[in-house]
């Protein structure tokens, strides 16, 4: 299972013969660079947020989803199931000062590549509803984690998240970059809270992943990605 971080929640996730993109961000408006790589698969938490839903930087004709639009029960894209669990943004954040709208509707995501199951948190900005950690309990190899805080969910509430889903690996997504725009929490405000050797510093935007890497019990391990993007 090959793992490749772009930018803000944007990854790149090879395995059993496809190649799975998240989260393609706008390069105007998120001054990160295009990700033209190709894809079978794009999956999006939403397509109203420009920093999580433009899919036109990603060559080979890729099927892209909406995983929000995603019925209960789930839908099979191209061999792949994927399950939503729908979300909003912040209900704190003033939406309308910054942005001239209201908070949007986005989706977590669940899917099983390469024998791991993923989970992908969109852009939640709340702490996740009881339905939906008691659903996803035990069921999540890989968390793909908010990790800014600011406009998504609340760190406590992250905290909460991974306690309850108890996935085995975290990987810091969504936090502050210099070559960003956003004003978020730089990725060392989540490890401060994690026991300090758990924490695997890839060196770099890419690596591979496979099930006998994760713990079997006790804290999961986080693995901190450069971005590439």
């Amino acid at each position: 299972m090959k793992i490749k971080f772009y930018a803000h929640a944007s990854f790149r996730l090879e395995g059993d013969g496809l190649t799975v993109i998240t989260d393609p961000f706008n390069c105007e408006k998120s001054h990160f660079d295009p990700i033209n790589e190709p894809a079978d698969i794009v999956l999006m938490s939403s397509d109203t947020d420009d920093f999580h839903s433009d899919p036109s930087h990603i060559t080979g004709n890729p099927e892209v989803v909406n995983t929000l639009a995603i019925p209960a029960g789930g839908r099979v894209v191209k061999g792949i199931e994927v399950t939503s669990y729908p979300a909003t943004e912040s209900l704190t954040f003033d939406y309308q000062t910054e942005y001239g709208r209201d908070p949007d509707a986005n989706a977590l995501y669940h899917f099983t590549l390469g024998g791991l199951r993923f989970l992908h948190m969109g852009d939640i900005g709340t702490a996740v509803p009881d339905g939906h950690l008691q659903a996803l309990k035990g069921k999540v190899d890989v968390l793909l984690a908010l990790t800014g805080d600011h406009a998504t969910i609340p760190l406590p509430d992250l905290d909460e998240a991974i306690r309850v889903i108890g996935p085995k690996a975290v990987i810091p997504m969504h936090y502050y970059s210099p070559k960003g725009v956003l004003k978020i929490e730089p990725v060392e405000s989540f490890l401060a809270r994690v026991p300090a050797d758990s924490i695997t510093r890839v060196g770099g935007s890419e690596m591979e992943l496979t099930p006998e890497m994760l713990p079997a019990d006790g804290a999961p391990r986080v693995f901190v990605f450069e971005q590439s993007r």
